[in-house]
Parts: structure tokens; C-alpha cells; sequence
């Protein structure tokens, strides 16, 4: 907490910047102490990177498509926020909501006016890194500025991305009060505040799609009417935006998607550290439970997408098929399994991960094991050999 308040200290300017979710989770949620970027043992600065981002072509600008393409991130996933958040914050509204384009270790931001793109790209061993982007000058430039936000209590500590759900007023400024970082565990009823959401979800309510336009009930916001949109285009001028849609699909993919990030972050930080101390390594529970979907919320009633986010999500690779009707995913195990940042966890601890899974899958879905023979070639002997 004395973090944040040295943050609200800082000029009104810089105050913006804060997420409120970020203030929230402070208050809210179990405490987790930030590692020390600079520890000898992560040099997150200062490390070699190989993160997606690094392997851009910056010698001429690249618009957003183009950009998008070359990160080889798909328009479908495209998500719209309004509440004011970034470093772009004033030109963000319900009226010019910024846009989330995604894939597996890439995150681009766009906001309709501005020539700065946010990019949030994975390095395998270091996590996140944030940058800047110039469509005008084709430049990219490392952010560490976004740490302010995005190291924190929201990001279990490390250098991370996370999904909030607030309770916006009229012009999209969120309330201190009430928000939350959302992931499949989640309940319907406490999702996507401050967020489009375009969808057909029966009559199970959300946040989304609306504002709290009194004042004096801030969390109180008006979103009747406007659930199961198929479309944007009667709330906002899409104008500039590749999609007419902020896919519910989409967007639950990437709520499970940044936490799932943050935790192999955390957990490749704080093993790293303790070889080079000479401690006790991290127990895994708590990333074994999370990627198995141990504490999913079940979904009240089915969900569709409205757009083509599920079709292309699900060519991109295996454990990638939807449920949609009482969960997320057909297959209970996470596809970031098959990420570049899982594949380069401390092998201390990924050897104990895949004995956890193992043992779970084995008695919960024995399917999930046949996937894995089939597609993943580092496992070890064991998945191959025991029945």
C-alpha cells in the first residue's frame, strides 16, 4: 500500500494513470510482495530480450493492420474498453473506446486520434515488456512508465497484464469503489464494467455495455437493454476500428490469458531468485490449479461470440476448442501450456508442474493426456509411457 500512496503523491497529470483496479486490488486481495525488477537475478532492464515485439520491422511505419499482421494477431479478437485507463486516458470514452488486439504472448492498444499504439509483448523468460509505437514514425520505444500500472497488486507483483471491471460514469471515468481484475473465476454478474461486449448470452446479467450515470449511485449502472448486442455500431461510431464487435468470446480468452501470464511470470521470478539464494523453491499449486480451470465459475447459460474469434482462435493449435455452455474451454488445461513463456520456466519447476498435471488430468480427463502425447514433445517419459 505504501507504494500506491507514494503514486498518488505524484503530480494530477500522472494521477490519471493509476487504475483504479490497481487501488482496488491493493485493498482487496491477498498481499503479494513486488519483486524487485533489478534483482541480479532477473535484470528486467537490462536483460536481452526476445520478446515478440523486438522482432518488428521498424524501418518504415507500419499503420495498425499492417501492424497487427506482423505480430500475426487476428482482427477478431478485437475487445473495446471506454473506461479511461493508459497512458491515452483523455481520449478514451464511451464514445471512443480503445481498442485490445491479442494473441498468445502479444497485446496491442489502440485509441481512434492517436498515433501511439500500446504494445504489451511476452518475453519467455522476463514477462511483459510495454512499449510505445509510432505509426507515424514507425519508431518502438520501451515503456517502462507502464510499470506504474502494471506492476503492482493487480499483477501479483511482477510485470504483468490484467483485465478490470469497474463502474464507470457518463464520460467513462471509472470509480475507485468496486473494482476488481476478472479471469474465469469470476461470476457473470462482476465482468467487463467499463467494457463493450458484444454477444448473445441469455438473461445472465454483467457490466458491460453501460454506465453508472448518477453520481450519487456510482454503482449502479444502466445496461438494460443492452445485452446480446450482435453489433457496436448503434452506440459507437466505428469508424477507424477494424471490427463492429468486442467479442465476449475474445474477451474471456484474454481474461484467462493475463492471469495465466502473470503467474508463470511470478513463478519464474521467484524461482529464479530462490536458486540464486540458495532458498526453498515456490510451490506450484497455485499455477496448476489456475491452468486446469480448478475454480472456474460455471457459466449460468451458454454463450456465442459475434464474431469470428472462435473459428480463428481454434486453427491456431491444440486445447484451443470452445465449450460455450457451462465453460470456456471443451478441455480442462489451459493452451498456454504450448507457450514460449511455459516452455522457459526454471526446469525446477516445470518438471513439478507437469507431474501436477499429470496426476490431475489422469483422473479428470484422460482425453486432455492424449492431446498432449500427440502434440507436445518435451513432456516427460511418463505422460508417454503410464496409463
Amino acid at each position: 500500500m505504501a507504494a500506491i500512496t507514494k503514486l498518488l503523491r505524484r503530480p494530477p497529470g500522472l494521477r490519471i494513470l493509476i487504475c483504479p483496479v490497481l487501488l482496488a486490488m491493493a485493498a482487496q486481495s491477498p498481499y503479494r510482495a513486488t519483486i524487485p525488477p533489478e534483482h541480479p537475478a532477473i535484470q528486467y532492464a537490462a536483460g536481452p530480450t526476445a520478446d515478440p515485439a523486438t522482432k518488428l520491422d521498424c524501418s518504415a511505419p507500419l499503420d495498425l493492420s499492417a501492424l497487427l499482421k506482423a505480430l500475426h494477431i487476428d482482427s477478431s479478437s478485437q475487445a473495446l474498453v471506454f473506461a479511461k485507463d493508459s497512458f491515452q486516458a483523455s481520449r478514451i470514452s464511451p464514445r471512443n473506446p480503445r481498442a485490445i488486439y491479442f494473441t498468445d504472448d502479444v497485446a496491442v492498444g489502440w485509441v481512434r486520434g492517436s498515433s501511439d499504439l500500446e504494445i504489451a509483448s511476452t518475453d519467455p523468460r522476463l514477462g511483459p515488456i510495454f512499449y510505445k509505437y509510432s505509426t507515424a514514425t514507425g519508431r518502438l520505444t520501451r515503456d517502462n512508465a507502464c510499470l506504474h500500472c502494471h506492476q503492482g497488486a493487480a499483477t501479483l507483483g511482477v510485470p504483468g497484464i490484467f483485465v478490470g471491471s469497474v463502474f464507470p460514469d457518463s464520460g467513462g471515468m471509472p470509480s475507485r469503489d468496486g473494482a476488481i481484475i476478472t479471469d474465469h473465476r469470476t461470476p457473470f454478474a462482476d465482468r467487463w464494467g467499463g467494457w463493450y461486449v458484444t454477444a448473445l448470452h441469455g438473461e445472465q446479467p454483467d457490466r458491460a455495455n453501460g454506465v453508472a450515470p448518477d453520481p450519487a449511485e456510482p454503482r449502479v449502472i444502466a445496461n438494460n437493454g443492452k445485452r446480446n448486442l450482435a453489433s457496436l455500431a448503434k452506440a459507437v461510431n466505428l469508424a477507424g476500428y477494424l471490427e463492429p464487435t468486442s467479442d465476449i468470446v475474445a474477451l474471456m480468452t484474454f481474461e484467462h490469458q493475463t492471469q495465466m501470464t502473470n503467474l508463470m511470470t511470478r513463478l519464474a521470478w521467484e524461482t529464479r531468485i530462490a536458486e540464486a539464494d540458495h532458498k526453498p523453491l515456490p510451490d506450484v499449486e497455485e499455477i496448476v490449479a489456475y491452468m486446469t480451470f480448478r475454480d472456474e465459475v460455471p457459466l449460468p447459460e451458454p454463450v456465442e461470440g459475434a464474431s469470428r474469434f472462435a473459428a480463428d482462435f481454434a486453427r491456431r493449435g491444440p486445447l484451443r476448442e470452445f465449450d460455450l455452455r457451462t465453460r470456456l474451454f471443451r478441455d480442462p488445461l489451459s493452451y498456454m501450456i504450448y507457450s514460449a513463456q511455459f516452455d522457459a520456466l526454471p526446469a525446477s519447476v516445470r518438471w513439478r508442474i507437469y507431474r501436477r498435471l499429470f496426476d490431475e488430468l489422469r483422473a479428470k480427463s484422460p482425453e486432455t493426456i492424449e492431446i498432449l502425447r500427440k502434440t507436445k514433445p518435451d513432456l516427460p517419459e511418463y505422460w508417454r509411457t503410464h496409463e
